[in-house]
């Protein structure tokens, strides 16, 4: 038996290889599959099956393009309906693979369809238990993205079932595999780790002590963060299905000129996006651009910040072109016009206009406030960070609010606006927000908020209320 996790940075993501006897199964696959059968071809085993914890809210799984090209079923759990082919298991099914097998355990709670998977050994004894959005490792899955009609509560409800009558039961050596580590929105606060065992969780997981079912609900569904706005989309595309990810990548590497790209941008259904690093970006860019670099959580931004209705077209550092349509494509995007080609450098060799972003450092803010009645501090970072200390009289402009356009239409047109964040990542991407919208007289600082509060005399108010 071999097991390997095969884990996303930058979407928190966690895909599975099991193989017995030259027998593969995949859980929980990502949209671009060639890292899988890559790995089976390497090992020289055949794919079999294609296992679904349930429908995921925050990327595009790989299931039909994988499926189709192995001919291995697409298996999910209790309850799933889908619109393509697949195989809805029975809860306690088991599956064969090689000389050990799967077994559906139907957890729902995160969502209706959830299902683990239990794998039992070549002796027939439970050794790991894939767990999807189920159970973290430290936390549960969030239990406010439904996949029906029923509320939080009623959810959080299940899932203490699912969790406390099911999963907690299974010996306490079985290995605990979850869909996501640290960094993911699916869940409150997932620990450091990616794998566990059902004892050190039983232990440590406030979620698996001890607990009455109303304490458990009260537990799980207070101080849940707002689901990024793109998770309805993902989970709507996973049920539905999507166009094949080569035909994806195939409209995303069309070449384009400075002409040809000036061009395609004139379009009302365009929207140019640049995934060069933030501080290249300042320095100087396609006009209307907006910044998501690579450097950052990018799939996760560009799913929260750009509308999946625009066709796409990508100024990239040359030679990351691909990687930046495969991760658009992670989280849905599927509509791309092709990228610049040659980068920016071609654009401005064709003599195209410019525009830029001014950077200043922490202590030129420090020295403008108390002399500039006109400055406007605009702080980008969520509500919990600004809680805990902010600039007194920063506009307090999360940049997941960034969609709605009534609040970056009350950011007042006239005022010098200082632009931050924590670090300097998402203020960038902020500042090119509302520089398509019109807004110039703006500056991007650099280091965020971790190179103002260190500044001795720099002015600081906290909100306690909030932050209890």
């Amino acid at each position: 038996m071999f097991i390997q996790q095969l884990y996303t940075n930058c979407l928190s993501e966690a895909a599975y290889y099991i193989e017995s006897n030259g027998e593969a199964a995949i859980i929980d696959p990502l949209r671009d599959i060639e890292v899988y059968l890559n790995l089976a071809a390497e090992r020289g085993a055949s794919i079999r099956y294609v296992f679904e914890t349930h429908f995921h809210a925050d990327f595009v799984s790989g299931h039909i393009d994988l499926g189709k090209a192995t001919g291995a079923p697409i298996v999910y759990g209790p309850g799933t309906k889908t619109h393509y082919p697949v195989t809805v298991a029975a809860d306690g099914q088991t599956f064969a693979l090689g000389a050990v097998s799967l077994t559906a355990l139907h957890t729902p709670g995160h969502t209706l369809e959830s299902t683990c998977w239990l794998l039992k050994d070549e002796q027939g004894k439970p050794h790991a238990v894939f767990t999807g959005d189920t159970l973290f490792i430290g936390d549960v899955g969030r239990p406010d993205l439904s996949s029906g009609n029923l509320s939080s509560e009623e959810l959080a409800a299940l899932l203490y079932e699912s969790l406390h009558h099911k999963l907690a039961l299974l010996p306490e050596d079985v290995l605990v595999y979850p869909a996501h580590g640290p960094g993911s929105a699916c869940g409150k606060n997932l620990g450091p780790e990616t794998y566990s065992t059902i004892g050190a969780q039983k232990q440590t997981n406030y979620a698996l002590q001890a607990q009455s079912r109303e304490a458990f609900i009260k537990a799980v569904t207070e101080g849940l963060g707002q689901a990024p706005a793109y998770f309805p989309i993902n989970a709507a595309i996973n049920q539905k299905g999507y166009q094949p990810f080569d035909k994806v990548l195939a409209d995303g590497m069309r070449p384009l000129d400075a002409d040809a790209f000036e061009t395609a941008m004139l379009r009302p259904d365009t929207l140019v996006l640049d995934t060069r690093a933030a501080t290249v970006f300042t320095q100087g860019f396609v006009p209307g651009a907006i910044s998501i670099g690579l450097e950052g959580r990018f799939a996760e931004w560009a799913g929260s910040l750009l509308p999946f209705d625009k066709t796409l077209l990508l100024v990239t550092e040359p030679g990351t072109e691909q990687e930046s349509i495969t991760r658009l494509a992670r989280v849905g995007f599927e509509k791309m016009g092709g990228f610049l080609q040659g980068g920016f450098a071609s654009w401005q060799a064709a003599n195209k206009p410019i525009d830029m972003l001014i950077d200043v450092e922490a202590d030129e803010v420090l020295m403008d406030l108390p002399h500039d009645d006109n400055l406007l501090v605009v702080d980008v970072r969520n509500s919990t960070e600004f809680a805990d200390g902010h600039i007194p009289g920063a506009l307090h402009l999360p940049l997941a609010d960034m969609t709605d356009m009534a609040r970056v239409a009350n950011v007042p047109e006239d005022a010098n606006l200082y632009v931050h964040c924590a670090g300097g990542y998402r203020s960038v991407i902020a500042a090119s927000i509302l520089k398509r919208q019109g807004l110039h007289n703006l500056r991007n600082v650099l280091g965020g908020w971790n190179a103002l509060k260190v500044l001795d005399g720099m002015p600081i108010e906290k909100e306690t209320a909030a932050l209890n």
